[in-house]
């Protein structure tokens, strides 16, 4: 197992875009435009948000500030999707430049210096920043997703009184170094 921050930050980001995209599957497509009202964002506008923002901060990220003057965040919170494929292709665009960028850093660049609207932070606290940002949306999208499957939503995680059953089989398997998510 790789154990540099970097692979555990791409296992972390590959985690999270895994359970958004077991979220976003198991609803119909007008599900992906639902929104409570009208100060709530769809799943769609979340996936614009989110893209918008990986397009931005790691493009050029240790060249250029993360906030590009081409961005229009306000944007991102409109709707501009006409259907599922448009939402998941913008979606696959984001995260392909993320994890893209990640996989092309080395751990001797941690400590450089990059900016996020003329604020200095070394790649790894811009790396923890959107290890908190994103997951905060994947959070909604799931909650959001679990709303609107209602009865049919299928847990992406231990299942409500299957407790006891993951961690038998955890408990079953030799303690070793591995990843949270290598078994999943």
């Amino acid at each position: 197992m790789d154990t540099s921050y970097l692979a555990s930050a791409v296992k972390q980001f590959e985690y999270y875009k895994m359970l958004g995209e077991k979220a976003i599957a198991q609803l119909p497509d007008e599900a992906l435009f639902w929104q409570y009202n009208e100060e709530s964002n769809s799943i769609a506008v979340i996936v614009n948000h989110i893209t918008g923002n990986m397009l931005s901060r790691f493009t050029e990220f240790l060249t250029t500030d993360g906030e590009k003057p081409w961005r229009n965040r306000d944007a991102e919170f409109e709707g501009r999707f006409a259907n599922r494929e448009e939402v998941m292709a913008h979606w696959e665009k984001g995260w392909d430049r993320l994890l893209t960028t990640l996989r092309d850093l080395d751990d001797d660049q941690l400590e450089a210096v990059v900016y996020i609207r003329n604020d200095g932070h070394t790649v790894m606290e811009a790396i923890n920043r959107q290890l908190a940002h994103y997951p905060y949306h994947i959070g909604q999208i799931v909650y959001i997703a679990k709303m609107a499957a209602n009865e049919k939503w299928e847990s992406l995680s231990i299942p409500r009184n299957k407790s006891g059953d993951y961690n038998m089989r955890k408990f079953t398997q030799e303690k070793s170094r591995r990843h949270f998510t290598d078994d999943l």
